[in-house]
Parts: C-alpha cells; structure tokens; sequence
C-alpha cells in the first residue's frame, strides 16, 4: 500500500516491521540525484531521529529513499505510518540547506593512485589537471553503503567521470580515493572494489570504536585537501603494497 504525505514524499510498506520513504521532485522520477532531493532525505532523517526513540531501530538512508525499520514491541505500522504522515509534511518545503563541510586529507601520486595515469589519458589531461580537478569540486554525501563507512559522494567534473572497471580488482586497499562515473568515494576498508583509483586518504572512514562511528553523514559536503607523502605518513596513513594488474581477474 502506498500513501503519499506531501508533493514529494511517497510511503510504502516494506516488510513486516519496516516503510520505505521515497522522495522525488515532481515528474522526475528518473532524476534522483540532486542537492534538493538529498536535502528532503536528510531533514527527513534528522526529524525522525528527533522524535521517535525507542519506536525505531534502524534508518538507512540513500539517494532518495529512507528504510525506517521499527521495533513492532512499541509501534504497528499504522500507527507508524500516520505519526509519520504528521511529521514529515513539514519537509514539503525544504530549501537546499547546507550540511557540515568535512576536508578529507589526500595523498594523490601515481604510487597511491594507480589508475591517475589512465584517467588523464582518456581525458586527454595532466594528472595534475586532474589531480587539481577532483580537489576543486566540494561533494555532496548522498549516501551511505556498500560497506559500513563507504560514503558515496557527487558529482566529480565530468571532464574526470569514468566508468567502473569492467573486472573489479579483487583488493583495494583501506583508504583508496576512488571515481566512479561522477561520484568519488573513499575505500574504509581492504575490500574488492571496480572504482577507478587515484590516491589515498589516512582518515578512518569507519571506527566501530569511535563516537561518532563516521567522519561523515548523509547530506554533509566534503573537500579533498592535497597533502604530500610525508604528511600523509604522519597522519596514520600506510602505504599498501602497489595494487596491481595482477590483482585484476
């Protein structure tokens, strides 16, 4: 069963002890990705988080959907479902708003970013120009997946978008800046991976010890800052051994 809440937020049953939010603008449907929805998605969450507690067990949030998951020991769908109804109506007008600005620290150089050279081969660039590129850009975190702490962020200029790799490498290693068509992400962990590489950053993306867990949330904006190899080592950052063609099957 769907139930619409405003112009822009759409609500669906999901499973047994789950609604799926979806938002979108009017008519663009097929358009997901833009500051203005992403902002409806992180004051939606914001809100939620504000004002249910022991009633919600999990958000997760992407592009243009929330997963609410919730604890069906303290609330029912249809109680959840018109809570949510009445709390969310004031998202309808949502402006564009800013998240925190976050510098990640990168240590761009063909040793930490094998795939530099190839980049600024197809885009018919300096690895300095591309370099200079993705560090001029600040990116939205539109979402948060594929492993805990892997942020996905956009949109990179589209003279350095490139597509995934056709085979993944089966190692990337913890800390790899990496592109993607137009979005750029940072590895928070050693793990398979097809985004195309071009440094590294020493920042945990992911400290289950930590508070918070995450350098970053949905809807905050994030800046690479260039540092060099020796500041990089000082920072924590470790220089994995050279990811090769090898690495690729």
């Amino acid at each position: 069963m769907s139930t619409l809440i405003n112009d822009s937020i759409r609500l669906e049953i999901a499973g047994e002890n789950s609604l799926m939010l979806y938002f979108s603008d009017k008519g663009q449907e097929s358009s997901i990705i833009t500051p203005s929805i992403s902002s409806n998605v992180h004051q939606a969450e914001q809100l939620i988080r504000q004002n249910f507690s022991t009633e919600i067990i999990d958000l997760i949030s992407s592009y243009a959907s929330i997963l609410v998951v919730f604890n069906l020991l303290e609330i029912d769908h249809h109680h959840l479902r018109n809570k949510l109804k009445r709390l969310l109506k004031q998202c309808s007008n949502a402006s564009n708003k800013q998240g925190r600005l976050v510098e990640l620290p990168a240590y761009y150089s063909l040793e930490s970013g094998m795939d530099l050279q190839r980049i600024a081969k197809y885009a018919k660039l300096t690895v300095e120009q591309v370099i200079n590129l993705h560090q001029a850009q600040e990116y939205r975190v539109y979402a948060i997946g594929f492993a805990p702490g892997f942020a996905y962020l956009g949109e990179v200029d589209k003279r350095i978008a490139m597509a995934r790799l056709t085979t993944p490498r089966l190692k990337v290693p913890k800390g790899a800046i990496a592109i993607a068509d137009r979005q750029t992400a940072v590895y928070p962990a050693q793990s398979p991976g097809g985004w195309n590489l071009i440094g590294l950053c020493p920042i945990d993306m992911f400290n289950a010890q930590a508070e918070p867990t995450m350098p970053v949330e949905v809807g905050d904006r994030v800046k690479f800052v260039e540092i060099d190899k020796q500041q990089y080592l000082e920072l924590g950052g470790n220089l994995p051994n050279q990811v090769s063609s090898n690495d690729c099957k």
